[in-house]
């Protein structure tokens, strides 16, 4: 499961990496499916908050990246959640991040 879980997180942020800085956005043709309901389960302890899974296109095909828990960086560091929106050049992810 780890491996996995892993995996799909190097898959995420590979797709992804035209995404942070420089002005780059990852557009898609294709409007993303909807979002899968996940099962949480218990945080592995104090300071992890949960980051939804997302949908990333990969070799013409759309790829669940799982939910995971992450340690929070700071006390009171809030998750704000990566969304698919629709725009006039197609659908543009843009990424979730720490606030």
């Amino acid at each position: 499961m780890k491996r996995m879980l892993g995996m799909a997180v190097i898959l995420g942020g590979l797709s992804l990496a035209g995404c942070a800085g420089g002005g780059y956005s990852y557009y898609a043709t294709t409007a993303p499916p909807p979002v899968r309901i996940e099962a949480r389960g218990i945080a592995p302890g104090a300071g992890y908050v949960w980051i939804d899974g997302y949908w990333v296109r990969t070799h013409g095909q759309w790829v669940w990246v799982p939910g995971h828990y992450e340690v929070r960086p700071r006390e009171r560091a809030v998750w704000v959640r990566g969304h698919w929106d629709h725009t006039s050049r197609g659908w543009v992810w843009t990424p979730g991040r720490w606030a």
